[in-house]
């Protein structure tokens, strides 16, 4: 060949040593084989030819996607003012790297439209987040395709007397859902209303009424409904109610457990209500740490059990555990714990701890906050393995960031 003469060589593929152009395979063939790759690579090699790249686009791709049972979570980032001007940030459970995507389209600023940058995740499920801003505006976002739809609003439909407790999602093929409970716990019963995709409206709302015959909530002290004050050792005035993150106010996980629907949330004491949604009813487990206790608290849900991870100062040191409630015995068990290496550095510096699960694995990654350092780890909940994750950097500069939220990478997971 000539040096100025160009060929297009074909793609080709080895399989126990025949090779074969992928340009020749059946298009439907082809668009099932790139659907089973993680979605970073496949994103990555949609730059080979013309043909891989429209295939994103195309409507068969996406129900061949559609039949993957499961892929590797990422992890959308939250930085500490809770930005969103910025490009997001998530961390791929595959690649073990981080990531910045595209803008999300009706998160920024426009000069023709109010400004929508203060809206700040709360939810997140399948391949969809769900953000929120008061008093009760929705937008939900594919972030992987950025693509976003605005949500009827709540605030029209929900009395301004009401106080927001919770919000959560849920998703599948078809539609999403959006479940907010409000009420003014514990002094009053809680009530939840539901969103629907398919519909774009709230459902009517339901109250859920106090499990009073409950064994496990009648042994919880009256006192621990009240916000108390208290000196820690160090002499700081400590509250007992709980400082949480703008993103993780209305945090709550749902499951879906013999036939039922059950949501939970953090009280503002630091307890786990349980909300059956199904049954309409709520109550409160007991305590994992005494009410006089220092401590950061979270809540996931991962491979479909409910964790509470707590971070707290124990004989000289910190240490960071992983609890799971026993509902033979009654009681909470440990079943996690970070290695004393790796939270002992955390001892006497405040830290606040947000955590997220992955709903189809048993995966949780952590971070770690406080006004002096700030770090990642993610943990395997079956075999209590920890990996420190390395700082998040991008253009140079080290990002920190104080919560996240799981999703799955989906292309085809659509509003």
């Amino acid at each position: 060949m000539d040096r100025g003469q160009k060929r297009k060589l074909p793609v080709m593929c080895e399989d126990e040593g025949v090779r074969f152009p992928l340009d020749e395979l059946n298009q439907d063939v082809l668009e099932r084989v790139l659907s089973w790759l993680p979605t970073s690579t496949f994103f990555r090699n949609t730059s080979v030819c013309k043909k891989w790249k429209s295939v994103a686009d195309s409507a068969t791709f996406k129900l061949a996607c559609l039949q993957i049972p499961a892929r590797d979570p990422w992890f959308f980032m939250v930085d500490s003012q809770s930005h969103l001007n910025y490009h997001p940030i998530v961390f791929d459970s595959t690649e073990k790297t981080w990531k910045k995507l595209n803008s999300l389209p009706l998160l920024q600023k426009s000069k023709y439209l109010d400004s929508c940058s203060n809206f700040i995740p709360v939810a997140a499920s399948g391949g969809l987040i769900c953000f929120h801003r008061e008093p009760g505006e929705f937008i939900a976002c594919n972030p992987v395709t950025t693509s976003c739809r605005r949500l009827a609003s709540l605030d029209s439909q929900w009395p301004k007397s009401k106080h927001l407790q919770a919000i959560s999602m849920t998703s599948t093929t078809e539609c999403f859902k959006l479940v907010s409970v409000s009420g003014e716990y514990p002094y009053s019963t809680l009530s939840f209303r539901t969103y629907n995709s398919s519909t774009d409206q709230w459902e009517e709302d339901a109250v859920l009424n106090r499990k009073i015959d409950n064994p496990v909530e009648t042994e919880i002290e009256t006192e621990d409904d009240f916000s108390l004050y208290f000196l820690s050792k160090c002499g700081n005035v400590i509250s007992t109610n709980l400082q949480r993150n703008p993103c993780k106010q209305y945090s709550s996980v749902i499951i879906h457990k013999n036939d039922e629907e059950i949501l939970y949330f953090l009280s503002s004491s630091g307890t786990v209500v349980s909300c059956n949604l199904t049954h309409k009813f709520f109550f409160e487990y007991p305590r994992i740490l005494p009410v006089f206790s220092e401590y950061a608290i979270d809540i996931i849900e991962s491979g479909g059990e409910i964790y509470v991870v707590v971070l707290h100062e124990f004989l000289e040191t910190a240490t960071l555990r992983v609890w799971k409630w026993d509902e033979k015995n009654q009681f909470w068990v440990q079943i996690a714990a970070m290695p004393p290496a790796m939270s002992h550095e955390f001892y006497g510096k405040k830290v606040d701890i947000n955590c997220t699960g992955t709903g189809n694995g048993h995966q949780m990654l952590v971070c770690l906050n406080s006004a002096e350092n700030y770090s990642y780890a993610l943990c395997n909940l079956v075999t209590n393995e920890w990996i420190e994750l390395p700082q998040c950097h991008m253009n140079g500069e080290s990002k920190e960031l104080v919560c996240e939220f799981s999703f799955e990478p989906r292309i085809e997971a659509s509003l």
